[in-house]
């Protein structure tokens, strides 16, 4: 009976020590799955990320422009991510440099936002470059340019059709083109800086959506814009992206392509469909930069890409 006993009480805790063991399993397989969906998570970027004048503004400094309804704090809350678990560092007007730099606003400092990053960071998302090329600056002397190319139209002097386009490209040569490659080059040493500091982060690369329709019309007053000058900017936001899908590549981070999705929801969209709002806005947000549709339909975008990486 004793013998019996003992052989019982030996079969059960095998047992027990084997559920366990298949328990521990599943559970680490699990973790492996989902961990870096866990957080922390470190949001990095510039306007387009930060989502000035959608409500509501949030964070310090003031001056950065922070939505709680951009789409780092909409991953964050669809990720379920615990309190203290996440860091919003974009800021309206960053470029590279205020990545390694603290970066003066209208109304307070940044830190410099890798300065958020640590050895337990698991999730990163960029979205910058538009300032380092002076995307912003080159859209608001092209639709100057479409001001003044109206009234030309209307007193039938139509010679040129390109008048922005002209003052970017001399000779053949494109200006633009010195920008692109000086931010190939700090994208790449950023995406080195960022491994070395968060070296078990997955690294999403954001892109911009399309503020321009495909093909060659414009939307009017929207964005008065020359014929010419459409496509030029259309082409040049199109280069950006592609260098940010290239270092993406190169940098084996992950590229969250917002470009494709968003063309038929351009800045010349109807209001109740379009995810960036045109000149005069008529939705809460800057002028030509996402509104809140827009960043919720971003964060489906980054969300996809996310759990596609795990």
């Amino acid at each position: 009976m004793t013998h019996l006993r003992v052989v019982l009480i030996g079969i059960l805790l095998s047992v027990v020590a084997l559920t366990a063991a298949v328990a521990e399993t599943h559970m680490d397989s699990d973790t492996a799955g989902h961990s870096d969906l866990q957080g922390p998570y470190v949001a990095l970027g510039d306007s387009y990320t930060s989502g000035p004048r959608i409500p509501a503004q949030s964070g310090k400094p003031a001056g950065c422009d922070r939505s709680d309804h951009n789409y780092p704090a909409l991953v964050t809350a669809q990720l379920k991510l615990k309190p203290g678990m996440f860091r919003d560092m974009s800021c309206s007007g960053a470029t590279t440099v205020d990545f390694t730099s603290s970066q003066s606003t209208d109304n307070g400092r940044n830190p410099a936002q890798l300065s958020a990053l640590s050895s337990r960071t698991r999730l990163v998302t960029v979205g910058i470059g538009g300032n380092d090329i002076g995307f912003s600056s080159m859209l608001t002397r092209c639709l100057t340019m479409g001001t003044a190319y109206k009234i030309i139209i209307r007193s039938k002097d139509v010679s040129v059709d390109a008048p922005c386009r002209d003052r970017y490209v001399k000779d053949g040569t494109d200006s633009t083109q010195q920008r692109m490659t000086a931010l190939g080059t700090a994208l790449s040493d950023l995406m080195k800086e960022i491994r070395q500091r968060a070296p078990k982060a997955h690294i999403y690369i954001v892109g911009y959506p399309a503020i321009l329709p495909p093909g060659g019309t414009g939307c009017g007053r929207r964005l008065p814009l020359a014929p010419g000058d459409i496509a030029y900017l259309r082409e040049r936001e199109e280069q950006l992206n592609k260098a940010l899908r290239q270092q993406a590549r190169t940098a084996d981070a992950t590229y969250v392509d917002t470009y494709t999705e968003s063309r038929k929801h351009s800045a010349c969209s109807a209001r109740d469909t379009r995810w960036v709002e045109p000149l005069i806005p008529s939705n809460p947000a800057a002028p030509v930069h996402p509104n809140a549709r827009g960043q919720r339909a971003i964060t489906q975008i980054v969300l996809r890409a996310m759990r596609a990486a795990q």
